[in-house]
């Protein structure tokens, strides 16, 4: 019987890559993004949780993993340089929620996360094989490393799989 995998919390503006077996978990995603990246024959995989879509609109640029763009590069550099194969890797995400309606005016920050780190994934050729996104409600998630197989929460809907 294998071993229960070790689960790692992300918080806000972080990241991880690990070999499985592991289970990278993020909670309490309103607009921010969960991305998870893995290589699957490598065994490797990493999850970031972005609060904003692009380093290049900031004007604090201390935390790069704060940001779409800056936090996908950084996690596609590290499953490389553990000698992963950049064609091998598959893209899931989860969030991006609009969790408060302020009138047709408001910016949806979780919309442009979205778009943000699709462009990203497209950009850098990643193919985005599920995604679980948007609507008005919070999510946590649990991404399975050895599985592929990321679990998504949320407070008043059934627990997805995708």
């Amino acid at each position: 019987m294998d071993p229960k995998p070790e689960k790692i919390i992300i918080g806000i503006a972080e990241l991880v890559v690990v070999h499985n077996p592991a289970v990278l978990v993020t909670i309490g995603l309103g607009s921010c993004v969960a991305i998870s990246i893995r290589d699957p024959v490598a065994r490797y995989g990493g999850l970031s949780h972005i609060l904003l879509p692009s380093i290049s609109e900031a004007n604090n640029k201390s935390n790069p993993m704060k940001f779409a763009d800056s936090a996908i590069e950084m996690v596609v550099e590290l499953l490389l340089e553990k000698g992963c194969a950049k064609r091998r890797l598959e893209a899931k995400i989860a969030g991006g929620a609009s969790m408060f309606n302020i009138g047709s005016s408001s910016i949806n920050i979780g919309e442009r996360n979205i778009e943000a780190v699709k462009k990203k994934l497209k950009e850098l050729e990643i193919p985005l094989i599920a995604s679980d996104t948007g609507l008005n409600y919070g999510r946590t998630v649990e991404f399975n490393i050895a599985s592929g197989i990321m679990y998504v929460k949320s407070a008043f809907h059934e627990t997805k799989e995708i």
